[in-house]
């Protein structure tokens, strides 16, 4: 069983229609495969909601895109994982941003590939899995 983790820029290009690719590679999943997110992910697009509560159509959108993923929670693996991968990389001048490295560590510690667009994570050292289903935005 391969599982997708799909970051927060991945989930919105879906959601905004701005990435045929990652449109079709969702709706192209084998039997064998499975797409998730991580519950952080899940924060960030509830913040951008409420960042904009008159988008209401954006609001339903959002919600609906949720309701169709298996939501990881974070845990005491993904934190354990968080701080010797931000360890390793602080000592070798490479770093994330703070949701993002946890968005990375989870993905590690959950064995998934992450899926993002996000060119930072591709010099993260630890043994993180990344694709970019979004290859047409750029």
């Amino acid at each position: 069983m391969t599982r997708y983790m799909l970051d927060t820029n991945i989930v919105s290009y879906i959601v905004r229609n701005r990435s045929a690719n990652a449109r079709r590679q969702l709706s192209n999943l084998k039997e064998d495969e499975e797409a998730c997110i991580s519950v952080i992910t899940e924060a960030e697009l509830l913040y951008g909601l409420a960042k904009r509560p008159q988008a209401g159509q954006l609001q339903k959108s959002v919600h609906a895109m949720l309701a169709k993923f298996d939501i990881l929670p974070w845990n005491s693996l993904a934190a354990a994982e968080y701080a010797g991968l931000r360890a390793r990389n602080e000592s070798t001048g490479r770093s994330l941003g703070n949701l993002d490295m946890l968005i990375a560590a989870q993905a590690i510690a959950e064995g998934v590939v992450l899926v993002t667009n996000e060119k930072a994570f591709a010099g993260i050292q630890g043994g993180l899995s990344i694709c970019n289903w979004a290859d047409d935005v750029k």
